[in-house]
């Protein structure tokens, strides 16, 4: 095969594409770890310039917040990309607001707050998917009642807390935002690590509150889902006023 005139041909290019596939290797290598460098020195600036007056300039807390060593990226992207931070005054709790950032620059303080110490990461999308053959929409109706409906209701309407706190609703928030909740724990809300519900139980969970979300009411016009309340006060104000017009009605024909 040596002695082949096309064997001179086939060495040299077998060695181009040796060659040329491990430079290519090793350069997206090097570039990937620059624009990881890159984001996180830009989400320091970011940090600086907007949360460490009251989280402190690496992190470790103020008298105005938290610490943030810790904490992960999933708890700056749940945060930021809401608009609960920056908050706008202390109170019993943070409220939604307009997000004041773009997605490149929440991404760029969230690698930055990541590489202060492990914590959450933003979650793979295998895990948001809210249909396919291995969602269990029953699995997660059960596993909502049993851990979040005592606070957010029995299909994620909210409901109020003490102290002027309360539990918000969740109809219109987005996949993402709700498992890095459970796995973060804002404001009054538990965390839910991977060893109380695994990342396919939360996965179920999210079907679930999108199933309830875009489901048609069968019995009619649900009155926000609150609960018994709102419906018995429904009742009581036009069923029993309702009653009492029509008595009215009588009495004034039968003078």
């Amino acid at each position: 095969m040596r002695r082949r005139p096309w064997a001179i041909g086939f060495v040299i290019f077998l060695g181009l594409v040796l060659s040329g596939g491990g430079y290519a290797a090793a350069t997206n290598v090097v570039q990937a770890e620059v624009s990881s460098a890159d984001q996180v020195a830009e989400g320091r600036k970011l940090f600086l310039a907007n949360c460490a007056s009251c989280h402190g300039s690496n992190g470790e807390g103020a008298i105005g917040g938290p610490s943030l060593i810790g904490v992960g990226a999933a708890s700056v992207d749940f945060q930021v990309g809401t608009g609960r931070m920056p908050g706008q005054a202390s109170g019993p709790q943070l409220y939604k607001k307009p997000v004041q950032f773009t997605e490149e620059q929440i991404s760029a303080m969230a690698a930055y707050v990541a590489s202060l110490a492990p914590g959450p990461a933003i979650p793979d999308a295998e895990y948001l998917k809210t249909t396919g053959d291995d969602i269990d929409m029953t699995h997660g109706s059960e596993l909502f009642r049993i851990n979040c409906a005592m606070c957010h209701n029995a299909v994620g309407a909210g409901g109020a807390l003490t102290q002027g706190k309360f539990a918000p609703a969740l109809g219109g928030v987005t996949e993402k935002h709700i498992y890095e909740a459970m796995v973060t724990g804002p404001q009054n809300m538990p965390v839910f690590n991977d060893a109380n519900l695994t990342p396919e139980d939360k996965r179920d969970i999210i079907a679930y509150l999108k199933y309830v979300e875009e489901a048609d009411s069968v019995g009619g016009y649900e009155l926000a889902s609150i609960g018994p309340v709102a419906e018995g006060l429904f009742v009581w104000i036009f069923g029993l006023g309702f009653i009492i017009a029509i008595t009215v009605w009588l009495g004034a024909k039968a003078n």
